[in-house]
């Protein structure tokens, strides 16, 4: 929608595109897919265990491997995405997604419903590469991190209605009840597919197949300023290899990327190269063993063995989790571009650990307690609102943002793929054996093992991941991952007003195209 009457001045201190988050959040709205996913399966698992006669074992595999075949979607989609574009790459994703969708909603059977999983994985796997890609590379620096956090926001929300879809589709009759909480992920993938004809394609991905003026219009409407797009377009140019001062519509691109060479460069990589890949395993590894996973999928057991025994009362609390994850995601998105990525991932973990620890706590008090303790029960709500909350202000969304932007844009696809790899292989380690992991060591034990597992984490973090709050993709991201450099980022007021302090802009007027 068009609005009138707005001034630069008003628009660069405003500092976000309203058609740039558009685009953000329809890319963004394919994770909905694989929140949603993992979110119904908390509680379906439970009458899928009771209707098919499953075992706790076969109930892990089934939790867990729609993440490890996400690693065939994360790993393919990079690749993909660099030849057909960004856009086309995320219908893709949803197609293959609605295919798992149908055969799960079916599930006839075990090995249909495993099956279903599997290719809805691969979905999941293409949703989590192409997502927070798609977001940065629209994106200004002054609003990088607000727009390629709205994937986690996606999965968050996505959650939120699979824990809802447990308990309204619960009360049917166990035969109908599983198997259309895990077919209505089907709607949305439709939805998404006819939306994204809505968005353009990522102007990075254009000017990386000499499509110079396609790139430039995308840029002018997600960009801020027309200076502000004019820059994007020269750095952009300056790192395809195309002559800043070109001003042809259409170049022949020396070397057209579509991921020659990539994987070589990623196996044998320089020494800042190397820095960027470690922080990125790092994180990817991290985010999942502190534990998120085994509170999300696995909630309705944790609140059984705090003595919430009725399933109405497990799926509300549950439900209260997704509630508590998407509100505080939304804190996340406002403060990452200000408070800085570094500050919110050490905040986050200082949270998740002490919540973790009282966790382990109040569930080894439980087990060795012969009556029931109604504090032990509120305090256990508590306890894992406190840790949904801590991972939602900052581990959730910042790894999606830190990941996604540290790449240079040769690499930018096929890195982020690689880290999707890892973090998909890790989803599903801790998906398939925390069950086990309770059992051997007690469920009191598993949390204080995560605590512990955390404490590993914030070092890691503290010493390897530095800022990147505000750096320009194209210039600095590379200098701050190499030891020793003093380049700070692009100040804000200067990035963005750099057309109206040197009087280049003749209208003091924003063209409503933009919009």
């Amino acid at each position: 929608m068009a609005e009138s009457g707005l001034t630069v001045d008003q628009k660069v201190k405003d500092g976000r595109n309203k058609y740039a988050f558009a685009c953000s959040f329809i890319a963004s709205f394919i994770s909905v897919l694989m929140g949603y996913d993992t979110g119904v399966m908390s509680g379906a698992m439970l009458f899928i265990q009771e209707d098919l006669k499953a075992t706790d074992g076969q109930i892990q595999v089934l939790a867990g491997i729609l993440n490890a075949c996400a690693l065939v979607g994360s790993l393919t989609a990079g690749r993909l995405s660099d030849w057909i574009g960004r856009r086309y790459t995320i219908v893709v994703g949803a197609a293959i997604f609605f295919l798992g969708s149908l055969l799960m909603g079916l599930g006839l059977n075990l090995a249909m419903l495993m099956a279903g999983r599997c290719v809805a994985g691969v979905g999941v796997g293409y949703a989590l590469m192409i997502a927070p890609v798609y977001s940065v590379e629209v994106s200004s620096p002054s609003s990088r991190g607000c727009l390629s956090s709205l994937p986690e926001i996606c999965i968050s929300i996505g959650i939120l209605f699979g824990y809802l879809s447990n308990y309204i589709f619960g009360k049917l009759p166990l035969i109908y009840g599983w198997r259309l909480m895990l077919g209505v992920g089907m709607v949305p993938s439709v939805a998404l597919v006819f939306s994204i004809f809505a968005m353009p394609e990522s102007p990075r991905w254009l000017v990386m197949q000499g499509h110079i003026k396609d790139a430039r219009d995308v840029l002018q409407r997600v960009s801020n300023t027309k200076e502000e797009a004019e820059r994007r377009l020269e750095d952009i140019k300056a790192t395809v290899g195309i002559d800043r001062s070109s001003t042809e519509d259409v170049v022949q691109v020396v070397s057209k990327h579509h991921g020659e060479g990539v994987w070589k460069e990623l196996l044998r990589p320089t020494p800042t190269v190397r820095r960027i890949l470690t922080a990125t395993i790092g994180i990817h590894i991290f985010q999942h063993a502190t534990g998120i996973e085994a509170i999300v999928l696995y909630s309705p057991r944790i609140f059984k063995k705090a003595g919430l025994v009725t399933k109405n009362q497990q799926f509300l609390a549950t439900i209260g989790v997704g509630v508590f994850k998407t509100l505080f995601i939304l804190v996340a998105i406002l403060l990452v571009d200000k408070a800085g990525r570094r500050k919110l991932l050490l905040t986050s973990l200082s949270g998740m650990i002490l919540s973790l620890t009282g966790l382990g706590t109040v569930l080894t008090l439980v087990k060795h307690s012969q009556e029931k303790l109604l504090w032990a029960e509120v305090s256990c709500v508590v306890f894992v609102f406190s840790f949904v909350t801590s991972f939602s202000i900052g581990l959730g969304p910042v790894t999606w943002v830190y990941c996604s932007e540290i790449f240079p844009l040769r690499l930018r696809a096929q890195g982020t793929s690689l880290g999707v790899a890892i973090n998909r292989l890790m989803n599903s380690a801790m998906s398939m054996s925390f069950i086990s992991l309770y059992k051997a060591i007690t469920i009191g034990g598993a949390f204080f093992l995560l605590a512990g597992i955390g404490v590993i984490a914030w070092a890691f973090y503290f010493f390897y991941c530095p800022e990147t709050k505000g750096r320009a993709l194209e210039e600095e991201m590379e200098q701050v991952f190499n030891k020793g450099s003093n380049t700070k980022p692009r100040n804000k007021q200067e990035d963005e007003k750099e057309g109206v302090e040197t009087g280049k802009l003749d209208d003091a007027k924003v063209n409503t195209e933009t919009y």
